[in-house]
């Protein structure tokens, strides 16, 4: 009997310490319960520091992103980078821009060399003619002997009808005997006694006389 209730009395004293043991005390909870508070306390804190962070300085992370130009080119940063700009203000003075001065030199040109004129032309057209006179007499003047004037007169006749100033349209020969080109004439092409003096020297030079002149004139038509 007695160990029986000592058995049940040892029960009792192991079940009361087992709930002393797993029961906290009053004090125990109020410390883990502040202790709680204080760190639910910090968090709030940190999570309106962390929110604020995000938002308040600029607002860039609630911004919405710069999209770059879509005509933005390589061309337009180098001119802005050039910052070419005229700025203009109401009774301000704005000083001339001061550039480089250069020189340029351009290569004269050479100065025409005069050629010579024929000795038919003067003051910008032929000397023609107008001293007057004869066949006779101007034959004689070239030195032409008498004999030779027969010959001379056929010549002259069909070759200019003795004008002494008869030109050529198509070939340019001109005076008594057609002379080509005129300026083979020393002096004057159109004066008629110079005309015939050259061809006095042009008959017996390439005919070997007057007479022969004539002959080759009478079968070609031409001499």
């Amino acid at each position: 009997m007695n160990s029986r209730n000592d058995m049940i009395l040892s029960d009792r004293a192991a079940s009361a310490r087992v709930s002393a043991t797993s029961m906290p005390s009053r004090n125990g909870v109020r410390r883990w319960s502040r202790r709680r508070g204080v760190v639910g306390f910090f968090a709030a804190l940190a999570v309106v520091g962390f929110a604020a962070a995000m938002v308040a300085p600029t607002g860039v992370a609630l911004a919405d992103p710069v999209t770059p130009d879509e005509n933005e080119t390589a061309y337009s940063l180098a001119l802005e980078d050039t910052q070419n700009l005229t700025v203009t203000v109401e009774g301000a003075t704005i000083a001339p821009i001061q550039r480089g001065s250069f020189s340029v030199y351009v290569t004269p040109k050479p100065t025409p060399t005069p050629t010579a004129t024929e000795a038919s032309t003067g003051g910008g057209g032929p000397l023609f003619y107008t001293g007057g006179g004869a066949p006779a007499e101007w034959m004689a003047a070239a030195g032409i002997a008498e004999g030779d004037q027969g010959y001379v007169n056929y010549i002259v006749s069909k070759e200019s009808g003795w004008n002494p100033n008869a030109v050529n349209t198509s070939s340019g020969a001109s005076g008594l005997v057609q002379a080509l080109p005129c300026s083979k004439v020393p002096g004057n092409c159109f004066d008629p006694v110079d005309n015939l003096r050259w061809a006095n020297g042009y008959a017996t030079g390439r005919y070997g006389s007057w007479a022969g002149a004539y002959d080759f004139w009478t079968r070609n038509h031409w001499w």
